[in-house]
């Protein structure tokens, strides 16, 4: 039978272990499975095709770890820790912009022992029958989906979870366990009637409430999307470089975040607003130098360079034409065909201010 006094000690450890969060819910599957299904079926996963090879492990947990009884979900906030305002010297520059959650060092590397650590723990209070699981965004679960239901927080109207507490700006992990835990009550959803979540996204990739499509998604098209992006969208991607806030950024909530603990020391505020051609004229070892250990590090060279293009073409800056027509001799025929299509805009741009 499940103990209150373990369950609260479970949520002391991960708060000791510098998680901002911690709520418990059962080891069911999630009542959003139905819906993860109608995803899959319609595309509006895109090429992240992992997505239906696990589909029938995310939409049960017992399918993940076998006899598991509790999920543990905890939240590491990334709130108040790197600036969100342009710096005032590079206003007039052609600089980019990083999803707030890159700009430190990579996530999965700095939660990893913090969740196995609370394996451990869940394993060494339940030994020697106890088996537990920890993952940050790598494990075939619906997170999200069990983070409402564990009352940490609830899904918005642009499908990423909200907290009262921490707003938007947080990370999810979660450790599933073959021990029984006393359950959270769920959280309810506090949108009410608000949409500006959906209003604020650039090119429509939220066509309704609780629906995103991921193959208009910026956050997919300039990190897990490994090819040419569709010249529609590129207009709309403005100078964004790696992912996109604007969903999240925009909602009211985020008035509560706070900053949290895990990610302080790891903060890498030089991403933030990126010289786009120096970025350019970045070589293999160079890159690797740069960005090894950090979440930019996952599109590679190629797709960063990709992404570098079309900010610059849609920033239309005309000192950017030299290292574009570097770029469109680049051995990497995705950056070569993506300086070719900035340079053209940013001609077009110049006719257009008469220069």
């Amino acid at each position: 039978m499940a103990s209150r006094e373990l369950t609260e000690a479970v949520r002391r450890r991960a708060i000791e272990l510098e998680f901002d969060a911690c709520r418990i819910t059962t080891a069911d599957p999630p009542d959003s499975a139905p819906r993860f299904r109608e995803a899959l079926a319609e595309g509006r996963h895109a090429e992240m095709h992992w997505l239906a090879r696990n589909a029938e492990k995310r939409v049960d947990p017992q399918r993940v770890l076998p006899g598991a009884r509790s999920v543990v979900i905890v939240a590491a906030s990334y709130s108040g820790v790197v600036p969100s305002d342009t710096p005032r010297n590079q206003r007039n520059r052609s600089t980019g912009v990083v999803a707030r959650y890159a700009c430190f060092d990579d996530y999965h590397e700095i939660l990893k022992p913090k969740l196995r650590a609370l394996a451990d723990f869940l394993d060494q209070e339940g030994a020697p029958h106890t088996r537990s699981l920890g993952y940050s965004d790598t494990g075939p679960i619906l997170e999200r989906d069990l983070g409402q239901r564990a009352g940490l927080g609830f899904v918005g109207k642009h499908t990423g979870l909200i907290s009262r507490e921490l707003g938007n700006w947080f990370l999810l992990g979660e450790v599933l366990t073959t021990l029984a835990l006393i359950p959270d009550p769920p959280e309810r959803n506090h949108c009410g009637s608000c949409t500006r979540c959906l209003s604020a996204c650039p090119t429509d990739a939220l066509p309704s409430p609780f629906t995103l499509d991921a193959r208009r998604c910026i956050s997919y098209l300039t990190i897990e999307h490994r090819g040419s992006i569709p010249e529609d969208l590129r207009p709309l991607i403005g100078n964004r470089i790696f992912g996109c806030d604007d969903c999240l950024a925009i909602c009211p909530w985020n008035r509560f975040a706070r900053a949290g603990a895990a990610l302080r020391a790891h903060s890498r505020p030089e991403l933030t607003r990126p010289d786009l051609i120096e970025l350019l004229e970045l070589d293999e070892i160079r890159f690797r130098a740069r960005f090894f250990g950090t979440p930019i590090w996952r599109t590679k060279r190629r797709g960063l360079l990709r992404n570098v293009c079309i900010a610059l073409g849609n920033l239309g800056d005309s000192a950017a034409m030299p290292a574009l027509r570097r770029a469109a001799t680049d051995p990497e025929p995705l950056i070569a065909e993506h300086a070719v299509w900035a340079l053209r805009r940013v001609g077009d741009v110049a006719k257009i201010q008469g220069q």
